[in-house]
């Protein structure tokens, strides 16, 4: 294992070690402030983040707003007041060393607002934004502005030179560096393009070193490349680590600060991370972002499956391919199915999946009536946690809808993300996690249920284990 190189980053020199954020509310100021103690960099994260008030007490998110537009503000605002408080923090834990980042994604509901509130509010406490989720072309004039570094997260060579081209050749002081996240191996929203399969990994060196390459083009040979997304023993990669061709590189870690003493997720959500096998994370579709996303295939993942594999396209003016007249809802309003789909939706409806819902593709997927009723007042709860949400067709600029029909074979994100990080249930709620996470199980590390603080898991990071 070669030894570890400081780098320059952020104004300062730091191990090439950085926390992953990870909302909402699991990368906090108390992991980001351990991680910069321990001389890496820290991340917390601004997506939806914690407050508390005058005593320390959690201050409830509970939205009053009649409206979305109204909750929608109502969420600005909680996620401001909670990014402060997560700076604040982190910078308190940190004493002085290290660097602190903040994470925000670029799709959620009301990025901008929210960047410049908290960096505004916390002052000389953030030291750089990591953003990804989307093309964050906008993500230098902010930093710029508050006095702060800049850091992509991009998953291909292609994808940064976008940016560069449109916005950060303008502002190239302030590129701290570029994330590159794997995106078959990073847990949470992946950054897969429509060239890209799924089912198809490509090995991360040859598309980090076209990274490399288009940097060193724009003159930009010595700014550091992160690498994101499948990394767990340093020992893995030590051909990566002064190697000339990519130049100076920095290694993320986003799955492993989960199983922490810092660490806010609950003790069930920590045991459960020590017994997934290899496999039971899955690359899926269903977030409404509209990204791939990555996740624990628990029971609340199988019941998207479920829901997907229940159904069937219709038309609403019978042909000779759709000829099966089907009613829908109270008022029996027809549609027309193809004669060969009755069958699988008899055998649905015995098994207690009852009520059809339309999908934005002329699809009807079939669900038990309690999911009907779960969806709906959940499409009617939206508060604008995206930029635009497919399940709930919310678009935060006018006409404040996406054009398109809601799809109930999505879900409400932000419902889910928060239940689980305030001690929800670990079966029925969205768990995100990298591919890797099964080492948990098999690194003789967490051997008969060690924890480590984080300060003990820099250290071994640092041995190449």
């Amino acid at each position: 294992m070669k030894s570890l190189t400081s780098l320059f980053m952020s104004g300062s020199d730091v191990l090439p070690l950085v926390e992953g954020g990870k909302g909402v509310s699991i990368s906090t100021g108390e992991t980001a402030g351990a991680w910069a103690a321990a001389g890496g960099i820290g991340t917390f994260s601004a997506v939806n983040a914690d407050s508390y008030d005058k005593n320390g007490n959690l201050v409830p998110i509970v939205y009053k707003g009649k409206t979305r537009r109204d909750r929608h503000k109502e969420l600005i605002d909680f996620g401001i007041k909670g990014g402060i408080a997560q700076a604040q923090i982190a910078y308190e834990r940190s004493s002085g060393q290290g660097r602190l980042h903040m994470n925000v994604l670029w799709e959620m509901g009301g990025c901008e607002p929210i960047l410049e509130g908290v960096l505004e509010g916390a002052k000389g406490l953030v030291h750089g934004i990591t953003c990804g989720a989307g093309m964050p072309y906008k993500i230098a004039e902010i930093a710029s502005r508050y006095g702060v570094s800049y850091y992509p997260i991009v998953s291909s060579a292609r994808a940064f030179r976008a940016l560069w081209k449109r916005s950060y050749h303008k502002l190239p002081d302030g590129l701290g560096g570029v994330v590159y996240e794997d995106p078959w191996l990073a847990g949470g929203h992946n950054g897969l393009s429509n060239s890209e399969s799924p089912t198809t990994p490509e090995a991360p060196y040859a598309r980090v070193k076209a990274l490399r390459d288009q940097m060193a083009a724009f003159g930009l040979g010595q700014t550091p490349i992160i690498m994101a997304g499948g990394v767990w023993y340093l020992r893995d990669w030590s051909d990566w680590i002064g190697n000339p061709e990519l130049g100076p590189v920095a290694f993320q870690f986003g799955t492993r600060p989960l199983l922490t003493q810092e660490s806010p997720i609950s003790p069930e959500w920590k045991k459960k991370l020590t017994t997934l096998a290899p496999g039971d994370v899955s690359l899926n579709q269903f977030s409404p972002t509209g990204f791939y996303s990555s996740a624990v295939r628990n029971d609340f993942l199988k019941e998207l499956e479920e829901r997907s594999e229940h159904q069937v396209s219709y038309v609403t003016v019978p042909c000779e391919t759709y000829s099966a007249e089907y009613a829908i809802g109270n008022r029996g309003r027809k549609v027309y199915i193809k004669p060969e789909d009755c069958t699988h939706v008899g055998e649905w409806e015995k098994a207690g999946f009852t009520e059809p819902l339309r999908t934005p593709d002329s699809t009807l997927i079939f669900v038990e009536p309690s999911k009907a009723r779960e969806i709906r007042k959940d499409q009617i709860d939206c508060m604008g946690c995206l930029s635009a949400c497919r399940f709930s067709n919310w678009s935060q600029h006018e006409p404040y809808n996406t054009g398109k029909k809601a799809d109930p074979r999505s879900f409400c994100i932000q419902k889910s993300l928060q239940d689980i990080a305030h001690g929800g249930s670990i079966d029925d709620n969205l768990m995100f996690a990298g591919h890797n996470v099964y080492k948990f199980r098999d690194d003789p590390f967490y051997r008969d249920g060690f924890i480590p603080t984080v300060k003990e898991l820099v250290d071994r990071i640092v041995t190449g284990n």
